[in-house]
């Protein structure tokens, strides 16, 4: 198992138990290691500093005692944002019907790189709709995806939130 994935393992029961989930953990850096997580409430309300910084002391009490990286390291807490990454199968449904753009490991179709419109996901295959055309991307082929800040975006972020304000 590479670090990331070591890390996301050691730190999601205390991240969950939380009431929060892991969108993604980034390890880059030689000299010095920067350790970024991204996370969600799960509750789906808005990411706040103050949940950061809560998350940030947790999650640095568990690397401090598991210690899966040598040496010094910048640890990060952030929201994924509005525009957030695509990492896992189900964010590619989740977020059907928004545009978004993905990069493939391998050529797909003569290309690696897809901006289009989510349809959903279908036996491990992501499907988008680029210029006209359903295409098809297996998801162990992406190699990074993200969600494109359009205006439709922006309206369903606001009203998940007004939502979630009125509860």
């Amino acid at each position: 198992m590479d670090l990331p994935g070591r890390i996301e393992e050691l730190i999601t029961p205390t991240v969950e138990g939380m009431g929060f989930s892991v969108v993604r953990v980034q390890v880059s850096g030689q000299q010095r290691v920067r350790l970024q997580i991204m996370a969600e409430r799960h509750d789906g309300k808005a990411m706040l500093v103050d949940d950061c910084a809560v998350l940030s002391r947790a999650i640095s009490a568990v690397l401090d005692v598991e210690d899966p990286i040598p040496g010094a390291f910048t640890l990060e807490v952030s929201s994924p944002g509005i525009d957030r990454p695509l990492v896992r199968l189900d964010d590619f449904e989740r977020f059907a019907g928004f545009e978004a753009r993905v990069e493939t490991a391998r050529l797909i179709d003569g290309r690696r790189r897809f901006k289009g419109r989510l349809l959903g996901v279908t036996d491990q295959v992501v499907r988008l709709h680029v210029e006209g055309v359903a295409v098809e991307l297996p998801f162990l082929d992406i190699r990074r995806a993200k969600l494109i800040l359009t205006d439709e975006l922006l309206a369903a972020a606001e009203e998940q939130q007004s939502k979630h304000q009125r509860i």
